[in-house]
């Protein structure tokens, strides 16, 4: 597996992690052992980078790598890379939400997450959603905090603009940024990839696969109940006829070379920057071991760039979330 440094002067992890959202909500039903069997199967493939955080299941997510981590016994844990966040506040059977940053209940939800984890450190400590009533200067005084306390060793923020990237790094080296980045979603490329990059700051790329429409097997009207993208603009009507047309150019692209939707679109983020790491996420192994060959694959530059052309931001129809979704987002 490829591998990449997390933040300046950081642990060296796989290039592509494992997002675990979907092993315990948003994408209908789920299966412990099935998870745990994928778990498994991410770490023997060199993948050590692996991405909860408390709201995902209201704690269950963080449970379950707990569980991961104890079944390895003692020698696990220094494998493996834990990145959790704090600051998504739902109501259980609701998708709505409040942001909460105060210094308080940081250090709260360090508390419980490093519980249920069963760990005394948490790697990567992100920010999950910023909420511009709590100064980021007090924000990340107390990641530092938690930091100096031994309870996290880096520090992140998701979905952020630059210019709070840079405010937030000038108080505490903020080790990576996770936001959206695909091939349908590249609002990062404008200045905040950039800025990452300036910083010696890592870009971890959450649903790089589209939440799987990239990869063609997704249809929104086939959608489970319990699946929050039957409720997402791009996998809705006119929007996803589009969309549809994009993915199918995607997929006669990737048929002849003899690879996956999903192993194109990962390759391409990996290709474009030093500084990427997609955390795809996926509760099933044969299309964890799928993903994970991309980390081995190459595009050319011309590949690039006509990938770059397929998915211009004016080809590509729908908002990326729902407007309870962008709640927090910068």
């Amino acid at each position: 597996m490829q591998q990449r440094t997390l933040g300046a002067g950081g642990p060296t992890i796989s290039a592509i992690g494992l997002g675990c959202m979907g092993m315990s909500e948003f994408y209908g039903a789920s299966d412990d052992e099935q998870s745990l069997a994928t778990l498994e199967r991410a770490l023997e493939l060199g993948i050590n980078l692996f991405d909860t955080a408390d709201t995902y299941g209201f704690g269950h997510n963080e449970s379950l790598l707990g569980r991961f981590l104890k079944q390895g016994g003692p020698a696990r844990r220094p494998q493996v890379v834990i990145a959790s966040k704090f600051g998504i506040v739902r109501q259980p059977g609701a998708y709505e939400r409040r942001i909460d940053n105060t210094p308080a209940y940081i250090q709260s939800a360090c508390e419980a997450s490093l519980r249920r984890l069963g760990v005394e450190t948490i790697d990567l400590y992100y920010c999950h959603r910023r909420n511009p009533e709590v100064p980021i200067e007090d924000m990340v005084g107390a990641l530092a905090d938690l930091v100096a306390a031994g309870k996290v060793r880096q520090i992140g923020l998701s979905e952020v603009s630059p210019e709070t990237l840079r405010r937030a790094h000038a108080v505490h080296p903020v080790a990576a940024v996770q936001s959206e980045y695909s091939l349908w979603s590249r609002d990062a490329e404008s200045a905040m990839l950039p800025a990452c990059a300036e910083l010696g700051v890592s870009f971890v790329a959450y649903s790089p696969l589209g939440r799987a429409f990239l990869t063609g097997a997704v249809h929104g009207e086939e959608l489970a109940e319990g699946d929050f993208r039957k409720h997402n603009p791009r996998f809705i009507g006119e929007a996803e006829r589009i969309n549809r047309q994009l993915v199918d150019e995607l997929g006669s692209f990737a048929a002849a070379r003899g690879l996956t939707n999903a192993q194109v679109a990962l390759t391409w983020l990996l290709g474009k920057h030093p500084h990427v790491i997609p955390i795809p996420g996926t509760r099933r192994i044969a299309y964890l071991e799928q993903n994970a060959r991309a980390a081995e694959l190459t595009l050319s530059a011309a590949e690039l760039a006509e990938l770059d052309r397929m998915f211009a931001v004016e080809r590509v129809a729908g908002a990326r979330y729902p407007e309870a979704g962008m709640v927090g987002i910068e």
